[in-house]
């Protein structure tokens, strides 16, 4: 695994204004950052058990390039360039023979690109290129318990060609993000267990693309994101069976490019340039032979843009594209003996989801394009023999928006 770059900005603050941007004296900081990977990047974890009784944990992380920087009170402008052209794989496999402790806890990560920048009372400006050639990017992780058991289990595993994270904590950023992936992006997570009395959640999750923005304590934020993913195919795959679960949860999230930014403060602008050709599939599937409540979920977009503002004002500019191999997502569970069953699957070509508090004298200024030209299916299977409840959901959509002004939750 490739080590991060890590730089810790550190400076005297003389006066903080409203939008919370430093007026010290000093000048800002400079950060340039440049990373190339070539070569194959991977990390591979097995955990042979027989009997704990405590807890049962593993984390296999693997990232072609991984850049992070922060800022405490002092202005700083940042440029980091992203590369990678080998493939990042990161594998995780448990066997346990009787019981794995009370919590299992397994966590799978693989990153062709992770850019994470940070201010603290403070103005960021930052460029932020990353890039992923026609490579893999895989995270796979097994648990093989089907003689077994352990008081809850909680798995996830997370593939990403290309993820950004920007974070503020009263103070303000401008910045650019440019993101272009060709890398097949995949997830494949699974899980064979006898006996869990407690929680079961196992969750797969895919992005081509990603970039994550947020801000707390009377923030400002001006983002500009193109994304562009070309890759053949983006999907995220997440299957389990179960003995006897008391509440089992099984999810498979896959978008070719993800935009997440929400702000507490005084403005958030953000203008969002997204185009997908791969082929997007999710899938979920689950089994349980006894069970209290049992459900699998799968989502499956194309571009997928949510943008909100506590506080202030949102300012949304944005402009979608999905075409080529299509957006499927596939959902399923099989029960024998149980109380609650369901299943869920849910389409898009391309999302936008926009807010504003009501409460706080927010509003919303909007615009939005939405061009989709390729096949979206959603389809839901469940299968009960004996129990309280079945449900099934599917859902697609080839073009969907939502903006609202509304109160907080819990007011």
């Amino acid at each position: 695994m490739v080590r991060p770059a890590k730089i810790l900005l550190v400076g005297t603050l003389a006066a903080i204004l409203p939008s919370g941007a430093a007026t010290s004296q000093t000048a800002p900081s400079s950060v340039l950052n440049n990373q190339v990977q070539l070569g194959d990047v991977f990390s591979q974890q097995t955990l042979n058990v027989v009997e704990v009784t405590d807890f049962t944990d593993g984390t296999s992380t693997a990232s072609g390039n991984a850049f992070t920087a922060s800022s405490d009170r002092n202005d700083a402008d940042m440029r980091s360039y992203q590369e990678a052209q080998g493939r990042v794989i990161a594998d995780t496999r448990l066997d346990v023979a009787t019981n794995g402790g009370e919590t299992t806890t397994l966590s799978t990560r693989a990153a062709g690109n992770y850019g994470l920048a940070n201010v603290t009372g403070a103005t960021m400006t930052g460029v932020y290129t990353q890039v992923t050639g026609a490579t893999q990017v895989t995270a796979h992780s097994h648990t093989e318990a089907p003689n077994a058991q352990t008081g809850a289990i909680d798995s996830e595993v997370q593939a990403t060609g290309n993820a950004q994270t920007i974070g503020m904590q009263y103070g303000s950023a401008g910045v650019r993000v440019g993101q272009n992936n060709a890398a097949s992006v995949s997830t494949d997570g699974g899980g064979v267990v006898g006996y869990v009395p407690g929680d079961a959640n196992f969750k797969a999750v895919t992005a081509a693309n990603d970039v994550t923005l947020s801000g707390s304590d009377g923030s400002a934020a001006r983002a500009i994101i193109d994304q562009n993913n070309t890759a053949g195919v983006t999907q995220a795959a997440q299957f389990t069976a179960f003995g006897n679960v008391q509440q089992a949860s099984t999810s498979a999230t896959a978008a070719g490019n993800n935009i997440n930014a929400a702000n507490d403060g005084y403005l958030l602008d953000v203008t969002g340039r997204q185009a997908n050709q791969a082929y997007v599939r999710a899938q979920s599937s689950s089994s349980a032979y006894q069970y209290g409540s049992a459900s699998a979920s799968a989502y499956g977009v194309g571009n997928a843009i949510v943008a909100g503002d506590i506080g202030g004002e949102l300012i949304l500019d944005t402009y979608q594209t999905n075409e080529g191999g299509g957006i499927e997502a596939v959902a399923q569970f099989d029960g024998t003996q149980g109380y609650d069953g369901q299943a869920s699957a849910t389409a898009y070509g391309n999302e936008v989801t926009g807010y504003a508090c009501s409460e706080c004298q927010g509003r919303v200024d909007i615009n939005n394009g939405q061009v989709n030209s390729a096949d979206v299916g959603a389809q839901s299977v469940v299968n009960v023999q004996s129990g309280r409840s079945a449900r099934g959901v599917a859902s697609a959509v080839g073009n969907s928006a939502t903006y609202y002004v509304s109160r907080p939750s819990g007011q």
